[in-house]
């Protein structure tokens, strides 16, 4: 499970690996307190959307499904995250003070809905042979 946090908290040994999820550097804090591993800009809201949405909770609806839209159409930024993930304990690291309603937290949201498919574990010749039977 991915596991949310304020770029403004320290970072400690439970968060594995931290994942920035933001298009823009935290204001104020330094590389070396952030302690980021990886900074994914990529899976972040679009400066547009994220503008629009301008933090209001009463768009927050509206900015979820924009921005949901936004990461079906961007697989392989996805795809990234959810390889980091299989990969252990990873913490999504978001800038917003608000902590009900931001881009991690919707990501999150995402990728717990969106579940990749997975493929038959059967050949594909085999399962025609049976269906012909």
């Amino acid at each position: 499970m991915l596991k949310l946090k304020r770029a403004y908290e320290p970072a400690s040994p439970e968060d594995g690996c931290r994942v920035l999820v933001e298009r823009l550097w935290p204001r104020g804090v330094s590389k070396s307190r952030a302690a980021i591993d990886i900074w994914m800009k990529d899976v972040a809201p679009s400066a547009e959307l994220r503008k629009w949405y301008g933090h209001d909770p009463s768009r927050w609806q509206e900015f979820r499904k924009r921005y949901w839209n936004e990461l079906r159409s961007n697989r392989e930024a996805v795809k990234a995250l959810r390889q980091q993930e299989r990969k252990g304990k990873t913490t999504l690291i978001y800038a917003a003070h608000d902590e009900e309603h931001n881009g991690a937290l919707a990501l999150r949201q995402f990728l717990a809905r969106h579940k990749p498919r997975r493929r038959s574990a059967k050949p594909r010749a085999v399962a025609r042979r049976r269906a012909s039977t």
